[in-house]
């Protein structure tokens, strides 16, 4: 009977008239090949995990693997293709040694651009018409004569490089605004595509040049991206760059960068642009302007932060502690704080880093409520300042604008004679970060101030405040209280003393900290003086003694208070 009978009537077949039998020579040979396979496997682990095989075979996966970023080459021999791996060799020992050097930061962008291009090609390129892309040669083998020819070479460009830099630059300006002249360099100029990497390059380029024209370090390549994020912050207003040397103003919307040069920078790039075309920049183009006169909105300075100070404030991050989410760890962070990026670190320009952040009002915090924490506390949001640090490189130094701000113990003891307890208006003339303002209620409280930077400080506290030299500004009404710590040098405590009774109320009072030595004399003739008391050594890095001084308008039905003097 077949096998398709016995079904049908219900017998049970044998199964092996359905399945063929399984040889047990293939399941050996198999299990064989599975061995060797697994063998070969775990030798090849062994021998990748050799530390001088491990270090050279991510060369085959990036040599072989670039120009099919989504998928893996098909076959084994295409992944362990020697060229590829020899290529991108070549591409990591040279860019290794193009950064032994400083010719990098000395590059003008163009130069930068192929050299990165090649990098990134070691094997060359084909033209491409439908890319855009040229011919590009394959990059040389790493080899001791070319090397050195090759750095040398660079090296005793760097000259040449200047001149490059400008002409890149004059070759980046917008040629859709007529503001660009093109018989050279004008005062204002506008660049397109202002947050492209090589836009960036370009304005860091123009940097460069015009830190060699003030005498300074230059900016690293990357040093400009915080600037721009920094000036499209204040979309379409006007930030000072490099101690004044630059202006630049940044339009998000259609992505353009308008920049300002200094007068003194604008002849100078004309000059090097004429040493490549010197037929084509006029004569007055590229001379020093005969008249010398003051320059509306720019202050140069001449010692700006060293870069390498700007850009460790440019690298901080917030502050954080540590959090829960259910059960998961978690980072999170302090409002008002800052702190420094991990790594490495020049430790005198940290220093002069953390000179800058206890300058616009940082405090240094390691723990709060027992907790590690570790980062610059400020009694602000501090951003906005630190975009004017970062951008103009500059904060203001204690000889130029007497900035010494008034300790706690003095300022505390100024307020409590102040007397404010309602809704006196109060004026604090050079108001500096507002050390005396801070103790009276911001609403109600105005704050007069030279530096733009302690500007910043005292809006992003809340205080109604007025960018002017105190000496030649006008208020429209009068005050309630005036208090205020006036610089010292030349006898100018005394004009800023003089010049701030006049915007005093007639039942107003005014208290002021000046010189010791001014104890006792008739500062302010027709008012009555009360020398409060005197205060040694408060101030940092000075040993200066001062007094406190009190005064008012006498009448008959308001006397003076009469306070103990120290």
């Amino acid at each position: 009977m077949s096998a398709l009978a016995q079904t049908i009537t219900g017998e049970v077949a044998d199964e092996s008239l359905f399945f063929a039998p399984m040889s047990a020579d293939l399941v050996d040979s198999l299990v064989g090949q599975y061995e060797s396979a697994r063998k070969r496997i775990e030798a090849l682990a062994s021998t990748v995990r050799v530390d001088n095989i491990g270090a050279v075979l991510h060369y085959f996966i990036e040599g072989n693997v670039q120009d099919q970023r989504y998928s893996m080459p098909t076959t084994v021999e295409a992944l362990f293709r020697a060229e590829g791996a020899v290529a991108k060799l070549n591409a990591d020992f040279w860019n290794r040694a193009l950064h032994l050097t400083d010719v990098f930061d000395y590059m003008p962008q163009a130069r930068r651009e192929q050299w990165h291009d090649q990098i990134r090609n070691p094997e060359g390129r084909k033209e491409n018409r439908h890319t855009g892309e040229k011919d590009m040669p394959p990059l040389p083998a790493f080899e001791e004569d070319t090397v050195r020819s090759t750095l040398n070479g660079l090296l005793n460009s760097r000259a040449q490089f200047l001149a490059e830099r400008v002409d890149g630059i004059f070759k980046a300006l917008s040629r859709q605004h007529v503001t660009n002249t093109p018989q050279g360099f004008n005062k204002r100029m506008i660049i397109q595509g202002v947050f492209s990497y090589q836009t960036h390059g370009h304005i860091n380029d123009l940097r460069c040049v015009i830190a060699k024209f003030m005498g300074r370090d230059e900016p690293k390549h990357c040093a400009t991206d915080p600037v721009i994020k920094a000036a499209r912050r204040k979309n379409g207003e006007w930030q000072n760059v490099d101690g004044g040397a630059l202006r630049i103003r940044v339009y998000g919307g259609v992505g353009t960068a308008h920049l300002e040069v200094h007068p003194d920078m604008a002849w100078r790039l004309n000059a090097i642009l004429a040493s490549l075309y010197p037929l084509a920049i006029p004569a007055e183009f590229r001379e020093k302007p005969k008249r010398a006169k003051k320059i509306k909105d720019f202050e140069l300075f001449d010692k700006p932060l060293p870069f390498v100070v700007v850009s460790q404030l440019a690298g901080m991050r917030e502050g954080w502690r540590k959090g829960k989410d259910g059960w998961r760890d978690i980072h999170i962070a302090i409002p008002n704080t800052r702190c420094f990026d991990y790594g490495d670190y020049d430790k005198a320009a940290r220093k002069q880093a953390e000179d800058v952040l206890r300058a616009i009002g940082g405090v240094w915090v390691d723990s709060v409520a027992g907790e590690r924490v570790q980062h610059w506390q400020f009694d602000y949001e501090p951003t906005a300042v630190l975009d004017q640090v970062i951008c103009s490189g500059c904060i203001p130094d204690q000889k130029s604008h007497q900035f010494y701000p008034t300790p706690h113990a003095i300022a505390e003891f100024v307020a409590s004679v102040a007397d404010v307890h309602g809704e006196e208006l109060v004026l604090e003339p050079s108001a500096g970060t507002g050390s005396l303002a801070s103790w009276f209620p911001a609403l109600g409280t105005t704050c007069v101030e030279i530096s733009a930077l302690h500007c910043k400080v005292l809006e992003a506290k809340g205080y109604e405040v007025i960018e002017a030299d105190f000496l030649a500004w006008k208020p429209g009404r009068l005050f309630d209280r005036v208090v205020m710590n006036p610089p010292f040098s030349e006898g100018r405590w005394l004009a800023h003393l003089q010049h701030a009774v006049t915007m005093l109320k007639p039942t107003g009072r005014l208290v002021a900290i000046l010189p010791a030595s001014a104890k006792g004399k008739d500062v302010l003739p027709g008012l009555q003086l009360e020398w409060a008391r005197t205060f040694e050594n408060e101030f940092a890095g000075t040993s200066v003694s001062v007094v406190v001084l009190i005064a008012q308008r006498a009448t008959a039905n308001d006397q003076l208070d009469i306070f103990k003097t120290a």
